[in-house]
């Protein structure tokens, strides 16, 4: 009875201590990982501040006055809307159409 009673324990013992060992390496590993995850979005965080201040240092108002002043306005041309495209395929069918004008008028010359 007595020896029963010790080899119960000691086995109980062992397969509760590989378990331990087990769950402890497991959770070794999630917390490396967690490691490298906060790692990795303070960096994100950083990055995002950085261009956040960029993005309101070159934005204010007072940044744009000063620069709008420091410019040499004689030389100054404004764009005309209809230079201005709002996506590339707008842009491609105008230069489309433009090429189909020139060889036109190209012909045209070359046949008077």
């Amino acid at each position: 009875m007595f020896k029963s009673k010790i080899t119960l324990s000691v086995i109980v013992f062992l397969i509760f201590l590989i378990i331990i060992s087990i769950i402890k390496n497991q959770t070794r590993e999630l917390e490396k990982k967690i490691y490298q995850l906060n790692k990795k979005i303070t960096l994100k965080e950083k990055n995002k501040n950085d261009s956040q201040f960029d993005f309101y240092y070159l934005t204010s108002p007072n940044i744009i006055e000063k620069k709008i002043e420091n410019l040499n306005f004689s030389n100054y041309i404004p764009m005309k809307y209809s230079k201005i495209f709002l996506n590339l395929s707008n842009f491609t069918n105008m230069q489309n159409k433009m090429t189909t004008l020139k060889n036109i008028y190209e012909k045209k010359t070359k046949k008077n």
